[in-house]
C-alpha cells in the first residue's frame, strides 16, 4: 500500500468519527442541552488538529506548498498513478466524507443561530428592551424606563 492510500485511510477514520461527533452534536442541539456541547467541541477540536497535520503529511507526500490546492495536486498524482485504486478509492471516499461533514456543520450552525435567536429575544422579554424601544414621552422622544410599572405606563 502506498503512503498516500495508508495517509487517506487514517484520515477517512478520522473524518468518519468527526462526522459522528457532528451528528451527536445535532442531537444535542434539538433537544438544547446546551451543557454537553463543551465536550463535544473539545473533542471536535482534537479531530480536527489531527485531520490538519494528516492534510500537512499528505501536503508533504505530495511536495507541495501550504497554499497549493490539495484536490488539484491529489489528482494529478492519480493521474500519474493510475495502478493506485486504493489511493485513488480512498480520496474519493474522503472527498464523500468531507462534503458530509461540511452539511453537517452548516445544519449544525445554523440550529446554533436559531438558539441564539431564541435566547436573544428572551433575554429581550426579560430586560424589557421591547418596552424601552416603544415607550415615548409627551414630546414625542423616546422615554427612559425607570424601573416603575406604573410610572413607565403614565
Amino acid at each position: 500500500m502506498s503512503d498516500f492510500a495508508t495517509i487517506t485511510e487514517r484520515e477517512i477514520t478520522l473524518i468518519s468519527r468527526f462526522i459522528a461527533l457532528l451528528k451527536d452534536e445535532q442531537e444535542v442541539l434539538k433537544r438544547a442541552d446546551a451543557e454537553a456541547l463543551p465536550e463535544i467541541g473539545a473533542a471536535k477540536i482534537e479531530l480536527v488538529e489531527q485531520l490538519n497535520s494528516l492534510e500537512a503529511e499528505r501536503r508533504s507526500a505530495l511536495g507541495i506548498a501550504s497554499n497549493e490546492k490539495t484536490r488539484a495536486a491529489m489528482t494529478e498524482w492519480l493521474a500519474k498513478h493510475p495502478k493506485e485504486l486504493t489511493a485513488a478509492v480512498n480520496w474519493e471516499n474522503l472527498l464523500n466524507l468531507a462534503r458530509e461533514a461540511k452539511q453537517l456543520q452548516e445544519i449544525n450552525g445554523r440550529l446554533i443561530d436559531m438558539h441564539l435567536q431564541q435566547t436573544s429575544e428572551a433575554l429581550a422579554v426579560l430586560t424589557r428592551q421591547s418596552e424601552r424601544q416603544t415607550l415615548y414621552g409627551s414630546n414625542g422622544q423616546a422615554a427612559q424606563v425607570s424601573g416603575s410599572r406604573i410610572v413607565d405606563s403614565a
